[in-house]
This record gives structure tokens, C-alpha cells and sequence, in this order.
């Protein structure tokens, strides 16, 4: 399927809601599984990743349903004494399904399979395989090491304690321990080896969430700059949370602000929060945006002329794709750096980005830790988007000012965001055969 991104024949002027954050609502509903009593979730995300890992805890045992607007989420029962039969769990492309739930799955007495879509078995699974078998949980793999499809043999209980892991691929490889960590028999004291930890905001996301319902989880920098982590084991108080709007989401409509000139607001943006979405307000003005808040509102100006950037990205790597398809309609060249862990992501981000922007024209030079941009004639071409949400969303950008650009699968962006085209279409007020899939 190819989608021709529409071309913005005038500048943005639009307000946006962007719906709840995936990465909260999937650390929430993992939460409210594991609570002392059901929980409400209101501005919860529906989308394939969400739903993935729905269905991921309800086949563990867990009941989730909409009522009032509201998700109902009723714990998972306590493990039978038994074992249970054997369950397959489907990830599809879901970073937080297959790194967060098979450590949840130690806490089901029984056979839990783990596998997901054709680009999922290629993802790194190593370190989650290291946390389990240092619990003490046996861990079958069924194909490459350190790869699904993977069987975890639960027998109903973690024991805690001292657990070392390398997370320089993914943050996600702490936050999948921290996560059940209080279900586990002692306290867990969990230390990072690797030689650099990326995406640290969403670390803090996950202790944050922890601190939200009651548990004591706290975060120490040595002396020698390593990162440790200790999570209480104890009860879980259910709540009700209101989920922020996902900030990375918001980031091509604002992006769509920059590009043409025109003004996008975000509507309900958070004061504090530890999404790495909330960088955007300070990487767009360095390009040359006007970015400033009105009450709950974040509004970003194009000004004009967009600017090449120098960037440290490794705390907020899921922003690349956003701010690499600005950097191909800058006026001079972009650096982005620290970002290497994104090789393990729905695809290698950095290889596939640097393929698709030299199509379009902009001479893009991989490093091994980035990217390095530099803008040049630019010309329609059909984008790859390699199952990758993000990339899809990177080549509708550069479609508001480069004709001709027929996006391969513009559907995967429903991973994240189920009605991306709509929403991208009533931004422009677009009409007519543009933004058609045929």
C-alpha cells in the first residue's frame, strides 16, 4: 500500500490532541495487573501496542475492559498451586510487551511461550533472558540466542535481591524488572553494567509510576557514574490515573508547525513530566521554531528558515525520526548523536534513515552512534517505512514540502497511533486525492 503524503499548500494553523501515551499506558496496565485491587485508567491509548499487551495480561489471567471512558483493569489472581497450561503470547512489534512481560509471566505458575511479528525476532532479548535466569526462572530458547521465540517456565515467584543487567541496548531492560519488583520476595536491588545507558526520562517514567501507587523505588549514581535501582517489594495501591497525552506522537504536528511555517498547538501538555517527548520544545526552538506555552497549551511558530542542529539525542532517541526529516529541510547540516541503541528498535532506525533520506536527497552519513545530515535538492520518492511508525511519520513530514512522496504502509503508524491520516489530514484540512492509500 502506498500513501501519497499530502503537500501543505498553505502554512498549519491547527490545535491537536494527541491521545494517551503509550509508554505510560503500557506501564500502568502492567501495574493495575499486579495491584491489591482493580483500577481505572482514563486517557489509556488503544492502539496495536496497547492491545497487544491487553491481550498479553488477560491471557496471564488479568480482566481489562472499557466502561466510562474508563480502561477497568482487575489484578491477575494469585498463581495456582499447580501448574497451569501451557499459554502462547503474541508481541508482535511491541517493545514493551516483549521485554516487560516475561518477567511477569515468572509470576505464573506454568509455560508461558513468547513470540511476535517476522522484524520482532530479530530485536535484542538477551538481558531480559540474563534478569530471569539470575531469578532463578528457566528460559527456553527456541531459536537465535538471545532472540524470541522464547518460553518462560514459571513457577510463581521472583526472589528478589541483588540482579546485575547490561541495558546499553534499552532502557526497557531495567524498566521490566523495576515493574515487578514489588511482587517479587525481597527487595529488588538491580545494577547496570553496560557502558551506556540510553533513554534514561524513561527510567524515571517507571519510577515514577511505582511512586504513584505506593512503592518505594529510588535510583543512585555511584561514584564511578554506574546507575543502580531499588524497588520495595509490598502492596500495590489501586488507583485511578489519568494518562498523559503521548508526547513523542505530538512531535510531526509540531514538526508539521516548522515545516511550513505555519502554528500547532498541543493541547493538555504537562508542566512536569518525564516523557523524552517534552525535549521537543527545546530541539524545535533550536532550529529556529518559536515555541511557548499558553496555560495546558505548548504552541510551536515555524520561523521561517529551519536550522541545522548538534544534538545529543541518547536521553530522547525516539524523537530522531522527527527532528532527521527537519534536518533534510534545514539550511545547513545536522549531527545527531548517542543514539545507537536504536539499531535494536522496530528496525535499525539509523540504517533505515540514512537509506531513506538519501533517497529523497538529503546526503545522510551513518555513524555508529548517529547521523549526520546534510540537506540538499530534494525530490518525491516511495519511502520504505520498514514496519517503523516513527519512519512513516518522518517521510509525511517531509511530504508537506517535497511532492510526489508515496509512503510505503503509512498504516503502521496505528502501532502508536491508530488514526495518524486522519488526524494528519484534518491538520492540513486536506482534501482530494492526496493522503489516499491505493
Amino acid at each position: 500500500m502506498l500513501w501519497a503524503a499530502p503537500v501543505a499548500q498553505k502554512p498549519v494553523d491547527a490545535v491537536v490532541q494527541v491521545p494517551g501515551s503509550k509508554s505510560l499506558t503500557a506501564r500502568w496496565m502492567l501495574l493495575a495487573a499486579i495491584a491489591d485491587e482493580p483500577s481505572r485508567l482514563r486517557g489509556a491509548l488503544v492502539s496495536r501496542d496497547t492491545r497487544l499487551m491487553a491481550d498479553a495480561l488477560e491471557r496471564l489471567g488479568a480482566t481489562l475492559r472499557f466502561e466510562d471512558a474508563e480502561l477497568q483493569v482487575t489484578p491477575l489472581p494469585l498463581p495456582s498451586q499447580r501448574p497451569a497450561e501451557p499459554i502462547e503470547i503474541d508481541t508482535g512489534l511491541a517493545g514493551t510487551v516483549m521485554r516487560f512481560v516475561p518477567l511477569l509471566a515468572a509470576l505464573h505458575h506454568g509455560e508461558v511461550r513468547f513470540t511476535g511479528d517476522e522484524a520482532a525476532l530479530a530485536r535484542p532479548m538477551g538481558p531480559v533472558i540474563q534478569v530471569l535466569r539470575a531469578q532463578g526462572v528457566r528460559v527456553t530458547e527456541h531459536g537465535e540466542e538471545g532472540r524470541l521465540p522464547l518460553t518462560v517456565h514459571g513457577t510463581g515467584q521472583l526472589p528478589g535481591g541483588r540482579v546485575e543487567v547490561d541495558a546499553s541496548a534499552s532502557s526497557q531492560f531495567v524498566s521490566n524488572a523495576l515493574l515487578v519488583a514489588p511482587r517479587c520476595e525481597a527487595d529488588l536491588e538491580l545494577h547496570h553494567v553496560g557502558p551506556v545507558l540510553p533513554s534514561l526520562p524513561h527510567i524515571d517514567m517507571t519510577l515514577d509510576t511505582l511512586r504513584a501507587v505506593g512503592v518505594t523505588a529510588e535510583h543512585r549514581v555511584g561514584p564511578d557514574g554506574g546507575h543502580s535501582w531499588t524497588v520495595s517489594r509490598g502492596a500495590i495501591r489501586p488507583s485511578r490515573v489519568v494518562v498523559e497525552p503521548d508526547l513523542s506522537n505530538a512531535g510531526p504536528f509540531l514538526a508539521a508547525a516548522v515545516a511550513t511555517g505555519g502554528t500547532v498547538a498541543v493541547a493538555d501538555w504537562p508542566e512536569l513530566t518525564t516523557q523524552p517527548g517534552d525535549a521537543y520544545r527545546d530541539l524545535l526552538s533550536r532550529m529556529g521554531a518559536k515555541v511557548w506555552r499558553e496555560g495546558e497549551t505548548v504552541c510551536v511558530r515555524g520561523g521561517g528558515a529551519i536550522h541545522g542542529i548538534d544534538a545529543d539525542m541518547s536521553a530522547m532517541g525516539e524523537l530522531v525520526p522527527t527532528i532527521a526529516a527537519l534536518a533534510a529541510l534545514a539550511d545547513s547540516p545536522t549531527r545527531l548523536r548517542g543514539v545507537g541503541h536504536l539499531r535494536g528498535h522496530e528496525t535499525d532506525r539509523l540504517q533505515a534513515l540514512s537509506t531513506e533520506l538519501t533517497k529523497v536527497g538529503a546526503r545522510t552519513i551513518e555513524h555508529e552512534d548517529g547521523l549526520e545530515i546534510h540537506p540538499g535538492s530534494l525530490h518525491g520518492t516511495e519511502f520504505e517505512t520498514y514496519e517503523d511508525h516513527r519512519i512513516a511519520t518522518a517521510a509525511a513530514i517531509i511530504g508537506l514540502k517535497v511532492p510526489d512522496m508515496k509512503v510505503v504502509n503509512i498504516g503502521t503508524t496505528a502501532k502508536t497511533l491508530p488514526d495518524f491520516v486522519g488526524m494528519w489530514l484534518s491538520m492540513l484540512h486536506a482534501q482530494g486525492p492526496e493522503g489516499e492509500q491505493r
